[in-house]
């Protein structure tokens, strides 16, 4: 059995650097200082983010993912049947997004995040259609 560590996110924040104007071709590399890993968490972890701009599209086909807006504002697009729903959340609110829904963050004035997300990610650039 492994140790219940207290995590406190203000200090996950102060390892990671807001990234300005995120876009879908953003590398890893490039945003690797903007994303934390607080924990390992079931198949996956408990992440946090600081950005502003918009990302790729991905999905996580091996369970549903948690998502938390800490601070700021992003619209969460889902495809859903090939169809987008837009999201609008602001700080303090919460969103579940299913098990292998496409999805996308538009956050052009910035956003403090924190997610449970499942592993394995998989990311495209365009939008992921017939899926």
């Amino acid at each position: 059995m492994s140790k219940s560590e207290v995590i406190t996110i203000n200090d996950g924040f102060s390892r990671v650097v807001f990234l300005n104007g995120r876009t879908p071709e953003t590398t890893d590399e490039e945003a690797k200082n903007a994303f934390a890993l607080l924990s390992e968490y079931r198949e996956g972890g408990i992440y946090i983010a600081h950005y502003s701009g918009f990302s790729e599209w991905e999905r996580h086909p091996q369970g549903d993912e948690f998502v938390h807006i800490l601070g700021g504002e992003t619209a969460l697009i889902l495809l859903n049947d090939n169809i987008e729903q837009c999201y609008n959340l602001s700080s303090g609110q919460i969103l579940v997004i299913p098990k292998g829904i496409w999805h996308r963050f538009e956050s052009p004035y910035g956003v403090k995040i924190m997610t449970i997300t499942p592993q394995p990610t998989e990311h495209s650039i365009k939008l992921p259609v017939g899926t």
